[in-house]
């Protein structure tokens, strides 16, 4: 598993309040989601209206699928006409089989009955360790 991650710095020109940014941000948000269903909000600093920072996540089991779909985003902010596209940051993050690129990942299967232990919990929410 893959999750892929970016930061896209928008300069908004012609912003001249907060609800001029809104607006703008918005309809780029709307955009993404619709077009490409990649999670994304706004991160940063809120309070500068000709400044927006946007984060934008997706997961795949293909790094190529994760890094395609962010360029996607990037290209698309990079055509925004009331906006310009300052800075992009991304990253792929690879996880290996039950999340073993977490430190201690956060699922194993306990070998015997093929069941996964999430948390202390098995499948069906049992507790395996003997509380309730």
């Amino acid at each position: 598993m893959f999750v892929g991650v970016q930061r896209v710095v928008l300069q908004i020109p012609g912003a001249r309040s907060l609800k001029d940014r809104r607006q703008v941000v918005r309809s780029f948000k709307d955009r993404i989601q619709a077009r490409l269903r990649i999670s994304i909000a706004e991160v940063g600093d809120l309070g500068n209206p000709r400044i927006a920072t946007l984060a934008m996540a997706v997961v795949s089991n293909d790094a190529s699928v994760c890094d395609e779909m962010l360029a996607r985003a990037a290209n698309m902010a990079g055509t925004l006409p009331d906006a310009v596209l300052a800075d992009r940051a991304t990253e792929i993050i690879p996880f290996g089989h039950g999340a073993s690129g977490l430190r201690g990942g956060f699922e194993r299967t306990d070998g015997q009955d093929g069941r996964h232990d999430v948390g202390g919990l098995d499948e069906e929410g049992d507790d395996q360790h003997g509380a309730r």
